[in-house]
């Protein structure tokens, strides 16, 4: 005689079941999710007029610390911008060359590196501090970025610098900075919205005739690229690009048109 079977001898079919079809489902979708949020960062501080209007609508805030540009008052009043509009604020540290703003490569000593960016970050702490906020993350800037992403000898003493105060450190995936800060400091993987790329995942020079990425649909392309096949967690615009703010007024819509989320990492 057929006997129905009963909700309990049921369960471990329905469980695997539901797992396969729903369960299964949903954690592909949270994973997915995960993996198609992004931060939106750009570097401020450094005098370039836009700084008010571009802080209303990203993220994350590299702010410089007046080796490469910037200075005391103008990091002051940037950091007290990203406290009113609940940006998270970064460390943004370079080498002492404002007559180049910090984008000629110098030759200099592992001691020397992380003497200077101790010096710069130390002097940014105290100053989010007085303006109410905690700094968030570590993101060298212009040669120094290059070099460390490069070069160990560039990237052990930045490594140093972001253990030593407890920040995230920024930088390209797969470089010197994120095999050097593995086990060391969280490292947060980063790619750009508004620079071209060479094959072997490096930046294209600014010296070349076409460094910059020059419209918001080829940006954005980038962008989903970047973070489905390198698992970045922030992008960057520059905040000296000449057309910085309308990729940052116009990459928020788009990327969101595209199902993926902004917020800070």
């Amino acid at each position: 005689m057929h006997r129905t079977p009963t909700a309990r001898e049921l369960a471990p079919e329905l469980a695997s079941l539901l797992f396969s079809r729903v369960g299964l489902s949903a954690l592909t979708q949270r994973s997915y999710n995960f993996r198609m949020e992004i931060d939106l960062n750009c570097d401020l501080g450094e005098v370039s007029g836009l700084d008010e209007e571009l802080m209303l609508l990203i993220t994350s805030a590299n702010v410089a610390c007046g080796f490469h540009a910037g200075d005391p008052g103008t990091a002051f009043r940037t950091l007290r911008a990203a406290a009113l509009h609940g940006v998270r604020a970064g460390a943004h540290p370079g080498f002492p060359d404002r007559e180049h703003f910090g984008r000629r490569e110098l030759a200099q000593s592992e001691q020397q590196v992380f003497q200077e960016t101790v010096y710069q970050v130390g002097a940014l702490v105290g100053l989010a501090r007085a303006a109410g906020i905690v700094l968030h993350h570590l993101k060298p800037h212009g040669a120094l970025y290059n070099q460390a992403c490069q070069d160990d000898a560039y990237a052990r003493p930045i490594v140093e610098a972001a253990v030593l105060f407890g920040l995230p450190l920024m930088g390209l995936p797969g470089s010197h900075l994120q095999t050097l800060a593995a086990g060391r400091c969280r490292f947060v993987a980063e790619g750009f919205a508004d620079r071209r790329y060479q094959a072997d995942g490096s930046l294209v020079p600014r010296s070349d005739p076409h460094p910059f990425v020059e419209n918001t649909e080829e940006a954005v392309q980038q962008v989903e690229s970047l973070i489905r096949k390198h698992g970045v967690q922030t992008i960057c615009v520059h905040g000296d690009n000449p057309r910085a703010l309308d990729f940052v007024r116009e990459l928020p819509t788009a990327l969101t048109n595209k199902g993926i989320i902004i917020r800070p990492f």
